[in-house]
C-alpha cells in the first residue's frame, strides 16, 4: 500500500495501466482484466505490501471491468451494434454463472499462494486457446457481415452467457475474451456485434462478480489488516478514471478500424497476458 500511495512511478504506472486496459478493453469487448491482472502482478512484484496475491488482483480488476464496460457499451449502443435477441438470454445465464465462478475460486483448492498460481495458469491456458482460434480467423477471407437470426437461439445465447460468467467469476476477467469467439462460432454474429454484446453483459456480470469477490476477499489474504477489500477498492479507484476514458476511445476505434487490425490487436493482447499469467509467481518476492 505504501508504494501505491507514495511512489510517483507506481502511480504513473497505474494511470497508464488504466488507459491501456480501457482502450483495449473497450475496443475488444474484454473488460480490461486481461491487461490489469498481469499489470498488477508486475507492479506488486516490486512492492513490500504483505501478501498481495492473485485474488487481490482479481478483486480490483473486476471493479475496473465495470468502469471499462459501461462507456464502451454506451458507444456500441450508439452505433446500433447490440443484438437484443442474444443479450436477453446471455445476461441471466452470465449472472448465475459469475456467482458460481467466484464461489469456485474461493474453494480451498485456490486458497493461498499455490491457489493463486493455479488460477493464473488456468487463465494462461485459456488465453492460448483464444489466440489459436483468433489466429485461424485471420485466414478467413469471408468474415461474417450480417446478423443471422436463425443462429441466435435461446440455447446458444445462454451457452455463451454461461461460459462468459463462469470464467469471469473464476478468473476475475470480463469474459469477453471467450464470449467474442464463442459468439462468432455459435451465433455467427459479425465481430463488432460480438464485441458490443460482450461489453453489455460485462456491465452487469462484472458488477455482481466484483461485489461477491470483494466481500469474500479477506479469506485469501492471510488475515492481514493492511491488505483486504479496502486495498482492492483503492487500487480500483486509481485505475478506474483513466480506464473509463480509455474505454470511450477504444469503443470508438471498434467502429473505425478495419476488422483485421482489431483482431491482430486482440491476438497481441492475449499473447502478452498469457505469457505473464503462465509465469505468475507464488508471491511478491518469489519466482
Amino acid at each position: 500500500m505504501t508504494l501505491l500511495m507514495s511512489d510517483p512511478l507506481a502511480l504513473t504506472f497505474l494511470v497508464l495501466l488504466g488507459v491501456v486496459a480501457g482502450v483495449l478493453g473497450g475496443m475488444l469487448g474484454v473488460g480490461g482484466s486481461i491487461v490489469i491482472i498481469p499489470g498488477l502482478a508486475i507492479l506488486f512484484s516490486f512492492d513490500r505490501t504483505p501478501d498481495p496475491n492473485q485474488h487481490l488482483f482479481q478483486a480490483a480488476a473486476m471493479i475496473v471491468n465495470v468502469a471499462v464496460s459501461i462507456p464502451a457499451t454506451l458507444r456500441h449502443r450508439k452505433a446500433d451494434a447490440l443484438v437484443p435477441d442474444a443479450l436477453v438470454w446471455m445476461l441471466p445465464a452470465s449472472l448465475v454463472c459469475v456467482i458460481t465462478g467466484v464461489w469456485v475460486s474461493n474453494l480451498p483448492l485456490f486458497e493461498g499462494a499455490d491457489g493463486g498460481r493455479w488460477l493464473g495458469r488456468i487463465l494462461a491456458v485459456f488465453l492460448i486457446y483464444v489466440i489459436v482460434i483468433n489466429t485461424q480467423k485471420l485466414r478467413d477471407a469471408s468474415p461474417i457481415e450480417s446478423v443471422d437470426g436463425r443462429r441466435v437461439t435461446p440455447a446458444r445465447s445462454s451457452a455463451v452467457g454461461a461460459v462468459l460468467g463462469s470464467l469471469a467469476g473464476l478468473l476475475g476477467i470480463g469474459g469477453g475474451a471467450i464470449a467474442v469467439p464463442l459468439q462468432l462460432t455459435l451465433l455467427k454474429l459479425p465481430l463488432r456485434n460480438c464485441i458490443a454484446n460482450s461489453s453489455a453483459i460485462i456491465c452487469i456480470s462484472a458488477t455482481v462478480g466484483a461485489i461477491y469477490k470483494n466481500a469474500t476477499l479477506s479469506q485469501h489474504l492471510s488475515g492481514s489488516s493492511q491488505v483486504d477489500w479496502r486495498m482492492s477498492l483503492v487500487i480500483a479507484a486509481m485505475l478506474a478514471p483513466t480506464a473509463w476514458a480509455g474505454a470511450r476511445l477504444g469503443a470508438s476505434l471498434t467502429h473505425r478500424l478495419p476488422l483485421r487490425q482489431i483482431r491482430i490487436a486482440f491476438i497481441a493482447l492475449m499473447a502478452v497476458a498469457a505469457w505473464k499469467m503462465a509465469a505468475l509467481p507464488l508471491g511478491p518476492f518469489s519466482g
